[in-house]
């Protein structure tokens, strides 16, 4: 048995408190500058480096919504990687592939991998070869109960979260939502490539 929404609304939550007309902030009013360790305050007003009250905004209730999120898996007992291969579970279906919880999870692909061999290690999933080097991820009786008693109630209180919004405001707010990714997706492709990658061991202080 699996939910049958078909879409994962988690990241639509995201604008909510945006759509909160009890206050109405004046984001345009203030910009805050990017304060750098040991940098220069006047210099750093000279670059035009800024973060724009929309974006601090922005910031702020996107980190809010992790936190909702990470609050409620360590309160079901599950790491969030776990969560969320349970939540994408729910989405595609019993039997799904593991390259499209990756894609649904957005989480790399080896901590999928790691955290879905957990599962089944603790007897919530079984994994099934299927063509060439696809792997299915199928539920056992305890990972079905898992869906039932922790998912399906967390599904259900989102499900409840946006009949506080009137149908035109969760339209405009996943035309929003939509429109800000592809700005955003638009924007950064024109960064430039580094080829070179950091060596996380020493930036991390070899750690």
């Amino acid at each position: 048995e699996t939910c049958k929404s078909g879409k994962n609304i988690r990241f639509t939550s995201l604008f909510l408190g945006i759509l909160d007309t009890s206050t109405k902030p004046d984001y345009t009013k203030h910009k805050y500058e990017i304060r750098l360790t040991g940098g220069n305050m006047d210099q750093e007003k000279k670059s035009g480096i800024y973060m724009s009250s929309y974006l601090c905004e922005f910031n702020r209730i996107f980190k809010e919504f992790n936190d909702i999120y990470h609050e409620v898996a360590s309160r079901l007992g599950l790491s969030n990687s776990a969560f969320d291969i349970f939540y994408a579970i729910c989405e595609l279906g019993d039997g799904c592939l593991q390259r499209d919880i990756c894609k649904a999870t957005y989480i790399p692909k080896q901590t999928v991998n790691s955290s879905i061999r957990n599962l089944e290690r603790e007897g919530y999933l079984t994994l099934v070869h299927g063509k060439g080097r696809n792997m299915h991820i199928y539920l056992t009786e305890r990972g079905k109960d898992m869906l039932k008693n922790v998912i399906y109630p967390v599904i259900e209180v989102e499900n409840d979260s946006f009949k506080g919004l009137a149908d035109e405001e969760s339209e405009l707010l996943l035309r929003l939502l939509e429109k800000y990714n592809v700005e955003l997706k638009h924007r950064f492709e024109k960064l430039p490539y580094i080829e070179e990658k950091m060596d996380e061991e020493k930036s991390d202080g070899g750690r």
